[in-house]
């Protein structure tokens, strides 16, 4: 029988003492992902626990690659593979690769295959077939894709809350209708350039989605008032990014429609459609006061200082207004806000192109707005930075102020 002085001098190591889920109990007490990283340096055991415990990885790999990984992170959710446009990995992800992807990750959540241009209708597929708790998918760019591969996506992954398709030219109103039917949390969803989609597909997809969050139709041409009322009814509740970039069939009967059941619309790209008149706008200005954050209208030539006025007076916590070229819009739009007591929230303003705004209207917006970021007006012949210095305007010193300059897109930007 050992003494008690024997006893008191027995270690115990932590790796015989923890047990296999307490040791994840601690790696996933630890917040950052440094401290993370440095959990798995302690053992092999322990850098076992840690690849498996792992939920997001970047990566550039081939299939060789792909299946060490996915031997290694058996839990991963999210996966990102995109390639920027300007430093492709060539030759990227292939279809073959999208195949390890559906064996390999069955906990996947999140994929993100943006500007892989090696993908087709093929590999695709094995997502569709594969990955039943996919809830995100971004093929943006991926070029070659049609109906047929997409198809696979939305029968296959029920579960799903976002799909990116930007780019992608070949989608037709059939994905839609096929979104409508099996993908009823869908809430993010991007066409932008998916010039085959038309009002029926939209009012086909939102009789099964009625939970969109967020909508982009950016340069889908053949998207009218029919395909936009029909978003607007169905989605009133949810519905709080909409972008409609150069849809030139849009008009006033799409903006009253969001002014009248759209109450939490939060984000309005209308930039290019040029039927779009002062009257609608006023009232999408009063209806979405309180939650308007970011307006875009450059090109909606028939906007004046009616409607400008308006959005200053109302929208109070709007942040983002692009007016650029509405050349019929002058200082007389701003003239209301000596009046206002509250100070206005904008971060960005651009009124490039507005040849009709002085450096006086600009003082009168400075005036009420301290939060200024980024101003935007190159190409106004009465506001230089010479005429701005003389009559005293004071830009803070985080905001820029845009000249001559070229196009800056701040994040806050639409």
């Amino acid at each position: 029988m050992a003494s008690s002085a024997d006893s008191s001098s027995i270690t115990v190591c932590i790796n015989e003492a923890l047990t296999d889920d307490e040791l994840r109990s601690v790696l996933a007490k630890l917040e950052s992902q440094r401290d993370k990283e440095v959990f798995g340096l302690v053992c092999k055991r322990w850098l076992h626990l840690q690849s498996t415990e792992r939920k997001r990885l970047s990566a550039r790999a081939g299939p060789h690659m792909l299946r060490r990984m996915a031997d290694r992170f058996s839990r991963l959710h999210e996966l990102d593979l995109s390639q920027s446009i300007s430093r492709s990995f060539y030759p990227g992800v292939i279809d073959s690769d999208l195949r390890v992807i559906a064996h390999g990750f069955k906990c996947l959540r999140v994929l993100n295959l943006q500007n892989c241009k090696g993908i087709s209708d093929s590999g695709v597929l094995f997502v569709g077939s594969g990955l039943s708790s996919l809830q995100s998918l971004d093929v943006s760019y991926c070029r070659k894709l049609t109906d047929k591969g997409l198809l696979a996506v939305a029968e296959g992954c029920s579960d799903l809350r976002s799909l990116y398709l930007a780019g992608c030219r070949f989608v037709t109103d059939g994905l839609l209708r096929a979104l409508s039917k099996n993908c009823h949390y869908l809430e993010e969803l991007g066409l932008q350039g998916c010039t085959n989609i038309t009002d029926s597909g939209l009012t086909d997809l939102v009789n099964g989605c009625q939970q969109i969050k967020f909508l982009d139709i950016n340069k889908c041409s053949n998207i009218g008032d029919i395909g936009v009322s029909s978003v607007s009814m169905a989605c009133s509740s949810s519905l709080k990014t909409l972008k409609l970039l150069d849809c030139y069939k849009i008009g006033d009967e799409s903006i009253l429609s969001l002014a009248r059941f759209c109450k939490n619309l939060e984000t309005l790209v209308v930039g290019g459609c040029r039927d779009i008149s002062d009257a609608s706008i006023k009232l999408l200005a009063i209806s979405c006061k309180s939650n308007l954050k970011n307006l875009r209208m450059d090109w909606c030539l028939n906007i004046t200082d009616s409607s400008l006025s308006c959005i200053l007076a109302q929208c109070r916590n709007l942040e983002a207004l692009d007016i650029g070229c509405c050349e019929e819009v002058t200082d007389a739009a701003f003239h209301g806000l000596n009046g206002e007591e509250n100070e206005l929230s904008l971060k960005v303003l651009k009124v490039s192109n507005c040849p009709k705004i002085t450096v006086t209207g600009i003082g009168m917006l400075l005036d009420k707005c301290d939060s200024l970021e980024y101003l935007d007006v190159r190409s106004c012949p009465h506001i230089t930075k010479a005429g701005c210095d003389e009559a005293g305007l004071q830009f803070s010193e985080s905001c820029k102020v845009n000249f001559t300059g070229s196009l800056c897109e701040p994040d806050v930007l639409l």
